[in-house]
């Protein structure tokens, strides 16, 4: 029944095992390899969604010290979030903590089969997806620092069921798998049972199928890479405007979506990916549009095209005051790219997901506060996630200064000026930012480091005159993480 390549260097097999028939099949098969004894890990995922799951991870437990294998049970967070939906939410939180067991040349084995290929399958169709939905799930796939195997995906749920009679398997019957107020269970259990009467092989026909498209995306990966890699900008990871607009539309549409993917972000409907051509992407040059979708916002600055990380205080901020390019904000679904009745120039609208209570404008975007570099710490949070560093330099503070002086960290107000090496002059930081590229959205968020009440760098961009020198491994500069 399994077929699938052992190899020599993987290290750990981790089976996912929720003690229902498909999964103990996969667990028995795996515990009769001589060549897996003592490699294997049967994994419990306990949601906490349901009273059943205490004594279910007994259960496991159980059976995996009958057969031989080592057991584990991650607890999970799978609770919906906005927007979510509850099978999302279960996925998401139960594979965000399987990828975190596996390190590199692990293998983690699940026990989709082929009638489950068919849901996923028909799921997909009907919500209008395209060849990379319509290619189902994968047989192996990469997975954390590891690999993922489905190796019963080519195998009959009648063939599951038969073999786990004939060696007379015990499991568990999860009672929500009746209930069809979830998408796959009535497929499962109202549509696929009628569409079989009338096509009894529909499981092994879609599955091939799926492998058609998924031989079809294949070639569109190929030629996506190619389009993508000529207009995308490692650095900043932003897409060239200009030698987008040199594709037809087609191509566009298909370098965004790789964008999305590369990012790692959910696939955007075909209705989004037009409106970022037509409304972001060829708006007028003094136009600073911002479209908004969940969890991030789509921007344009000169010739480069942003996607910023949550609008909610990851890689976009907005502060209170902002005045920078006084941006359009149009949020999904359907707004235009205009100020909205009652929005403040430099206040963007900020429109939260349905069922949440709107947040103040402070809240929502993460405004950055002024505060003092605690003595002898190498780095301190800016906000959120990004961190400001130094780090020995041959150029840059001297360390000794550095560490005599009260070290604050602020942010701007408007009129700040520095003097740079090399050049004459006091020049505002407005000017330097212009000068240097900097978006907009950047410049309020940017930390003015200052010593004894003097402005002595800005950022990890430049060190004034003032506070400049250069000293073999002497001195400090500093760099911006996120």
């Amino acid at each position: 029944m399994l077929k699938f390549d052992l190899g020599e260097a993987q290290r750990r097999f981790y089976i996912g095992y929720s003690g229902g028939v498909d999964s103990h099949v996969l667990l028995h098969c795996c515990a009769s390899i001589t060549q897996l004894q003592g490699k294997i890990i049967a994994v419990y995922v306990h949601h906490g969604l349901q009273a059943e799951a205490e004594s279910w991870a007994g259960h496991c437990e159980k059976t995996a010290k009958d057969l031989g294998v080592e057991f584990l049970t991650l607890r999970v967070n799978a609770r919906a979030a906005p927007g979510e939906s509850p099978e999302e939410a279960a996925r998401n939180a139960r594979y965000a903590a399987l990828k975190s067991l596996l390190n590199v040349d692990d293998v983690l084995l699940l026990a989709q089969h082929r009638e489950d290929q068919l849901e996923t399958v028909l799921l997909q169709l009907f919500r209008g997806s395209g060849l990379r939905g319509l290619s189902g799930m994968p047989e192996r796939q990469a997975f954390g620092a590891g690999v993922m195997l489905r190796p019963l995906l080519n195998t009959s749920k009648q063939a599951i069921s038969d073999y786990a009679r004939a060696h007379r398997l015990s499991w568990v019957e999860d009672p929500s798998n009746e209930s069809n107020d979830y998408d796959r269970n009535f497929l499962r259990n109202a549509v696929v049972p009628l569409l079989k009467q009338r096509w009894p092989s529909l499981d092994k026909t879609l599955s091939r199928s799926a492998k058609h498209c998924a031989d079809a995306q294949v070639l569109v990966d190929e030629v996506a890479d190619e389009l993508f890699d000529a207009v995308f900008n490692p650095a900043d990871r932003t897409l060239c405007i200009s030698r987008l607009l040199e594709h037809h539309r087609h191509q566009q549409q298909l370098i965004i979506r790789h964008w999305f993917r590369h990012r790692g972000l959910k696939m955007p409907s075909q209705s989004f990916v037009r409106r970022i051509l037509s409304e972001v992407v060829a708006a007028a040059g003094h136009r600073d549009p911002v479209l908004s979708g969940q969890g991030y916002s789509i921007r344009r600055y000169r010739n480069k095209l942003y996607c910023l990380i949550n609008l909610f205080g990851t890689d976009l901020y907005l502060p209170e005051g902002h005045q920078a390019g006084k941006p359009d904000v149009a949020n999904l679904p359907g707004a235009d790219l205009h100020s909205p009745e009652g929005h403040q120039a430099g206040k963007p609208d900020v429109i939260s997901p349905p069922g949440t209570k709107k947040p103040g404008i402070n809240q929502a975007l993460q405004v950055p506060q002024n505060r003092v570099w605690p003595v002898g710490q190498a780095s301190i949070n800016i906000i959120n996630k990004q961190t400001l560093a130094y780090k020995l330099s041959s150029k840059g503070i001297p360390y000794e200064q550095w560490q005599t002086a009260n070290v604050e960290v602020r942010f701007r107000q408007g009129g700040e000026k520095i003097c740079l090496p090399g050049r004459e002059g006091h020049h505002s930081l407005k000017n330097l930012f212009q000068e240097a590229g900097i978006p907009p959205w950047e410049r309020d968020v940017m930390p003015l480091i200052y010593l004894n009440g003097q402005l002595a760098a800005v950022g990890d961009l430049w060190i004034s005159t003032a506070f400049y020198s250069e000293k073999a491994q002497g001195c400090i500069s500093f760099c911006l993480q996120s």
